[in-house]
């Protein structure tokens, strides 16, 4: 219980003092916009402020499970007056949640099947055995998906594949440095390959769609790759470096781990009807995503409703039953429809936008390159807490008007900005894949936010860079003058 337990009690209690501070307080002053107009801070704008903070803390210290977190989401908006309760709790069912789960039904289907124990003996038998490169095999693998597919359902795919190489490693199941650094890795990874393509995820889309909106030229599918590879790689070879570090492996290899890879994925024979069954559904709704982006006629056809169709064929040729169903992770689809609740809770409060301009305002006269660096950065540190494609919408209209009057081109706004909100590494409702690497219980939500932060900053010297040196190199335009 939090209360016999000062290590818990603490933060608990500090969640709540600031909520009650924040909600309490005198109103906020205004912040002004590039145009020149007021934004005013409402009292249910304030308290959205104290409940973010609240959530915040509970989630990185785990004061109660983060699921649970996300139900008291909803219950201090409702009671609190902040938004309408109808509208607080309806958040929990909103397309994306959906999303998460149908990606959690792909992996339960891969897993159920036994396709993931085959892919995982396949992948072994052929690797090296010392585990460092085991670890780079399992990241390279993961981010070379997430160019064709969502970075949630790679990671739902990849997750229970992981825990074969895991068990293999180590037989008792005992929580490992290495087992920590299969998933941590395995879910930050899945970030920097998304950022390539716009298959990895919505925020590419979205962004895109901003600029054009806003005046600048259509940006390609094949331009974004051409700008994001590059750093698509160098974030892939420096996060397996640090893992290689922070996780380093109880053992530098696992003699005959090659050997007695090769041995269970023969025991396992040809491959059954199901498992036939399970590539077709996965590759169908794959194809059908894919094509989302280039076929007009699919555009309208929503991602969730297309993975969840799988879902379904899981459960009606027989691939999935009730059993499955009920063995989903549950604690993780509330805990993503609690982060929905909270970053709608910020935008319909007006606090989101308030603190977008509020910081985006310190910047306003500032050097071109503090500028980017700094709409950058918070980005990454809004995505850590609301989904980034909320994130994207907030500061892209507000960076990018402002990004005219100091003389930035818009362009390599958006490219920053994209590239710090694919990679949220604190905490769990950043992405899909962190909170899916939560469920191998190998880490705790306060490891993970403190291993995050060097990785952030890692990142964020990566977006210097491109920023400085490589993207001018490669010919994208930075000032307008």
């Amino acid at each position: 219980m939090v209360w016999r337990n000062p290590r818990r009690m603490f933060p608990f209690v500090l969640g709540l003092v600031l909520f009650l501070g924040l909600s309490l307080a005198p109103s906020f002053p205004d912040t002004v916009d590039p145009a020149g107009q007021s934004i005013a801070l409402s009292s249910e704008g304030q308290a959205a402020l104290g409940l973010f903070l609240l959530a915040g803390i509970w989630w990185v210290f785990e004061v109660v499970p983060v699921g649970v977190t996300a139900i008291a989401i909803a219950v201090f908006q409702s009671l609190w007056l902040i938004r309408d309760p109808r509208v607080a709790m309806t958040d929990f069912m909103d397309p994306s949640v959906w999303f998460i789960f149908g990606s959690l039904l792909i992996g339960a289907s891969f897993s159920t099947t036994g396709l993931t124990k085959r892919l995982a003996f396949f992948m072994l038998s052929r690797l090296s055995e010392r585990t460092k490169i085991i670890y780079l095999g399992v990241f390279c693998m993961t981010a070379t998906l997430t160019l064709f597919m969502a970075h949630t359902a790679v990671a739902a795919a990849i997750f229970p594949l992981l825990l074969v190489v895991h068990n293999l490693y180590e037989p008792t199941g005992k929580t490992t440095r290495f087992g920590k650094g299969l998933f941590i890795g395995m879910a930050w990874t899945a970030g920097a390959g998304s950022i390539i393509t716009l298959l990895g995820a919505a925020r590419g889309a979205v962004a895109l769609g901003f600029y054009q909106k806003l005046g600048g030229e259509e940006i390609s599918f094949f331009e974004l790759t051409y700008y994001m590879f590059p750093m698509g790689v160098l974030m892939l070879v420096l996060l397996w470096g640090y893992i290689c570090i922070a996780f380093r492996p109880e053992k530098g290899e696992v003699p005959g781990l090659r050997i007695r890879a090769a041995q269970l994925y023969e025991s396992l024979g040809p491959v059954t009807r199901r498992e036939k069954g399970t590539l077709v559904i996965v590759a169908g709704v794959i194809i059908v995503l894919s094509l989302r982006s280039f076929v007009p006629a699919l555009a309208a056809v929503d991602k969730s409703a297309v993975i969840l169709s799988a879902g379904l064929l899981f459960f009606f040729t027989n691939i999935l039953n009730l059993k499955d169903l009920e063995a989903v992770p549950w604690n993780i689809v509330l805990l993503f429809g609690g982060a929905m609740s909270i970053g709608f809770c910020l935008w319909q409060t007006g606090a989101a936008e308030w603190m977008a301009i509020g910081w985006l305002s310190l910047l306003h006269g500032a050097p071109w390159f503090v500028f980017i660096i700094g709409v950058a950065f918070f980005v990454m540190l809004m995505t850590n807490f609301i989904m980034n494609v909320a994130a994207i919408a907030i500061t892209l209209p507000v960076a990018l008007v402002m990004a005219r009057y100091i003389g930035v081109h818009p362009e390599v706004v958006v490219f920053a900005s994209l590239a710090a909100a694919g990679m949220p590494f604190m905490l769990l409702v950043g992405a899909a894949p962190n909170a899916i690497a939560f469920e191998s219980k190998m880490f705790h939500t306060r490891e993970f936010f403190m291993h995050g932060l060097p990785a952030s900053a890692m990142l964020m010297l990566v977006i210097a860079l491109f920023v400085w040196k490589i993207w001018p190199m490669m010919g994208m335009p930075v000032l307008t003058g």
